[in-house]
């Protein structure tokens, strides 16, 4: 339950703690220490009542009416006094707490937690022998016991004024260190987003600014071999692009004239030779499978290069893919939202734009099983949308690319773009964001 408190509320609790121990401690020393001097205090009354009632004694002893003289004795003490006279009739003395119950501004509280020392001090009065009353002390501590309140009034003030003072800056100090612990979690996130941009505002104690620092120079290095995993992406798919437009020439330039030419032979040994009906037959054969192979090579020059992107564009580019895929699957229903201004793009993007598109209609056509499928790509805010959705079967649980759209994947990174696959409202979607500033800025 500690780790969860928060970091303040860690540094507040043992202070508070602390001061109130303090207070509690300076009450018990009160009580402890205010017992003894009280009594130190009113000692010498305590010997003055017994000085006091030696010397009546002698005085009555001697006198010829010793009742007068008890008498005038017991008025001149009057009622203000601490030594006061009682007399056998008037039963035993009252008990010294008992009379301090009221106390003006002292609360009764504080009266019952000092414990008040037995003072009363009582001394026999003897008239012919006789036990008339005692001399007792009975003194007013009303003045003591305000002094003492006043005493742990300035104890607890103290106390009180030091918490806040110390809570105060307790406070800021922690205001200190936790604002740039927070923005070393925040830059933390960032970088585990990927975002190395924005570098941690350094400040707070030493310890915090190295840390800080530290992170800082983390992110440097990370953003840099962030550049450089993107540089080698980017020149890996320019390699791929430049082996499959070679391989394309090649295709194009070599297999396709020799299927043509296979194509022109049969046709002419076709005319020239006298019709029999097996030899017929086999020429046939031969047409059917030459345009079979001119038919598999073209799709598969499509695949390795769309040539006609530069010479078409983009957007007529991805419409014709459009036609073609609704061509091969007319059970399928395709509804397609291009933007216009994608044919101002070209080199690496457009490739990549017209790549995912043709990968993502590829497995909805071979994997998903789908009956619909929506293609849409835009551009807006300096960045090109992608999204292909369908209603299929979905992509396994544990959500892995396979091979075309891990490429794809690599090919959105080298852009510095981003590609994900995901599943909501029982259709499967393939998403794509590409920046297009920095790629139209490119030479």
């Amino acid at each position: 339950m500690w780790q969860r408190l928060s970091f303040r509320t860690q540094l507040f609790l043992p202070l508070g703690l602390s001061f109130l121990a303090a207070l509690a401690m300076g009450g018990v020393l009160l009580q402890t220490f205010a017992t003894g001097q009280l009594a130190d205090e009113n000692e010498p009354g305590r010997r003055s009542t017994r000085t006091v009632a030696i010397a009546l004694n002698s005085t009555l002893s001697a006198s010829d009416n010793p009742r007068k003289m008890l008498d005038a004795f017991v008025h001149s003490l009057g009622n203000s006094s601490d030594i006061q006279f009682r007399s056998v009739e008037a039963g035993p003395a009252p008990i010294l707490k008992d009379g301090l119950r009221g106390v003006h501004g002292v609360p009764q509280w504080f009266v019952d937690l000092i414990a008040i020392p037995d003072m009363d001090a009582a001394s026999p009065v003897l008239i012919d022998g006789k036990r008339v009353g005692d001399i007792v002390f009975m003194p007013d501590m009303s003045a003591d016991l305000f002094e003492k309140w006043i005493g742990f009034l300035a104890l607890a003030g103290l106390v009180v004024v030091l918490m806040a003072i110390t809570g105060a800056i307790a406070y800021a100090f922690a205001g200190s260190a936790v604002r740039p612990l927070r923005h070393l979690g925040d830059g933390l996130t960032r970088m585990r987003r990927g975002d190395y941009t924005m570098p941690i505002p350094v400040g707070g104690p030493p310890e915090i600014r190295q840390s800080c620092e530290e992170a800082n120079a983390l992110a440097a290095t990370l953003a840099q071999l962030s550049q450089d995993n993107r540089d080698l992406l980017h020149r890996l798919v320019s390699l791929q692009d430049d082996e499959r437009r070679d391989l394309a020439r090649e295709l194009h330039d070599e297999l396709g004239p020799l299927l043509f030419s296979i194509r022109a032979g049969t046709i002419a040994l076709s005319e020239a030779s006298t019709p029999v009906g097996y030899l017929d037959n086999s020429a046939q054969e031969v047409m059917r499978s030459v345009e079979a192979l001119q038919q598999t090579n073209r799709r598969i020059l499509d695949r390795l290069r769309p040539l006609y992107i530069e010479e078409l564009g983009l957007e007529t580019s991805v419409q014709t893919l459009l036609q073609n895929f609704r061509r091969q699957a007319p059970h399928i229903g395709l509804t397609a939202n291009v933007d216009p201004d994608l044919n101002g793009i070209d080199g690496p993007l457009a490739q990549t734009v017209y790549r995912v598109i043709q990968e993502a209609l590829t497995n909805v056509l071979r994997h998903a099983g789908a009956r619909s499928a929506h293609v849409q790509a835009t551009i807006a805010d300096e960045a090109l949308t992608l999204e292909i959705s369908d209603d299929g079967g979905g992509f396994p649980a544990d959500n892995v690319f396979g091979r075309g759209l891990t490429g794809m994947h690599e090919r959105a990174r080298a852009l510095s773009g981003s590609l994900s696959l995901l599943r909501a409202d029982d259709r499967t979607y393939v998403r794509c964001r590409l920046p297009v500033a920095t790629m139209r800025d490119e030479p």
